[in-house]
């Protein structure tokens, strides 16, 4: 029978090899002022999101961020979407639109306000003579005819409406996308339509405000925070023990610590960023993790009672043992559906899928070979404490 409980440090010895690295990684992000470490996405420090498509399809990633880089921005990330569509996310810069269409000028209607020019006026001429009739409106047209008196005569049938003036119609709109004109983001566009072509959609355009960024990263921790705490609670009333609530918060931990770790190693040398959906990933595999070591800690439960008087290292190890296959093929079935969604899920949702990958491989190794190990050094370290008080309190016993 292998002994789990019996190589616990050579478990530990290797979560501390995967764990330290990471760990200062994470540690240079403040150091370095962002420099190193974690590279956080727009969602996170503000910035500017933009999905456009072109009516080439032949358009690459790689390309847009050549011409970004001669726009003054290379750091910016350029991800494929689906429907063609790419999404250009750069640092804070102005979003100018095109001008509004010319309001047109507004008309009036004779009848309900006449223009000065509408007023009767008075013929000077003698009968006969010719006349300047009244007009409705001052684009009406003068005609001889009698003035038979000073007031104007009714005319039976009612006048005519005047010929409408030429009014200026609005603009037509056009076809296509409102891009962006003026500006820097307007410089951008000219430059992606100049190199690929006119761009046929824009989707998404919006800028995130380094307030609104705070305010994210701030609900960020305090979700983890509150998770953990949730859990930690709920363990120790579960078992009615705080040992096995604190042994798997330390578990979290390093499920918490290789995740973030691995993304502050590949941020460093790659230049992966974390966005939005990483927060919802960690609480996934916080929940995964989690659920493992319940697993394991409810068949340590059953089987103290069963085996009273047995060594409690034993029951862990018969314990971990017995729980291991079902934990292992549960793990392997959601690895293995991770594994397709990272190699054919497409590129935006690839950080996500990452995250949940080495959290649920990270889960699956600590809650068998971390959290049950450190439940077993915890009791032992307390078993030795009680026999040393006993031994305080009767030492002739102890001498016996």
């Amino acid at each position: 029978m292998f002994d789990v409980i019996g190589r616990r440090r050579w478990f530990f010895l290797f979560s501390g090899l995967i764990t330290i690295p990471g760990f200062i990684f994470i540690l240079l992000t403040p150091l370095t002022n962002g420099a190193e470490g974690l590279r956080f996405s727009i969602d996170y420090t503000g910035g500017t999101s933009w999905e456009i498509r072109f009516k080439d399809p032949g358009v690459t990633a790689a390309g847009i961020k050549d011409v970004l880089a001669g726009q003054d921005l290379a750091d910016s990330t350029v991800i494929a979407t689906s429907g063609g569509y790419f999404n250009i996310k750069t640092k804070p810069i102005g979003l100018s639109t095109p001008p509004p269409s010319p309001t047109p000028a507004p008309t009036f209607n004779a009848s309900a306000a006449p223009s000065p020019s509408a007023a009767p006026s008075v013929s000077a001429a003698p009968s006969g003579s010719p006349g300047v009739s009244a007009s409705a409106s001052s684009g009406a047209s003068t005609s001889p005819g009698p003035s038979s008196s000073a007031a104007p005569s009714p005319s039976d049938s009612p006048s005519p409406s005047p010929s409408p003036s030429p009014v200026a119609s609005p603009s037509p709109s056009p076809s296509g996308p409102s891009l962006p004109t003026t500006g820097k983001l307007g410089e951008v566009a000219t430059a992606l339509q100049a190199r690929f072509g006119p761009i046929d959609d824009q989707r998404v355009l919006t800028t995130v405000g380094a307030v609104v960024s705070a305010d994210l990263i701030a609900q960020a921790f305090t979700l983890i925070l509150v998770g953990a705490l949730g859990i930690l609670i709920w363990i120790t009333l579960r078992f009615k023990d705080v040992k096995f609530g604190v042994s798997a918060l330390i578990a979290l931990l390093h499920d918490v610590i290789v995740v973030v770790g691995t993304f502050a190693v590949l941020g460093t040398l790659l230049r992966v960023e974390i966005d939005a959906l990483f927060v919802t990933a960690m609480l996934t595999v916080i929940g995964f993790s989690v659920h493992d070591t319940i697993v394991v800690f409810d068949r340590i439960r059953e089987n103290k009672a069963r085996h009273a008087g047995e060594p409690f290292a034993a029951i862990v190890n018969h314990s971990v043992l017995q729980t291991f296959g079902r934990s292992i093929n549960t793990s392997f079935t959601v690895v293995l559906t991770l594994l397709a969604l990272l190699l054919f899920g497409g590129s935006a949702i690839r950080t996500f899928v990452l995250a949940l990958l080495l959290g649920i491989i990270s889960g699956t190794y600590s809650s068998i070979f971390n959290a049950s190990p450190i439940l077993v050094v915890w009791q032992e370290w307390e078993d030795r404490r009680h026999v040393r008080a006993a031994a305080t309190r009767n030492p002739r016993r102890t001498q016996t």
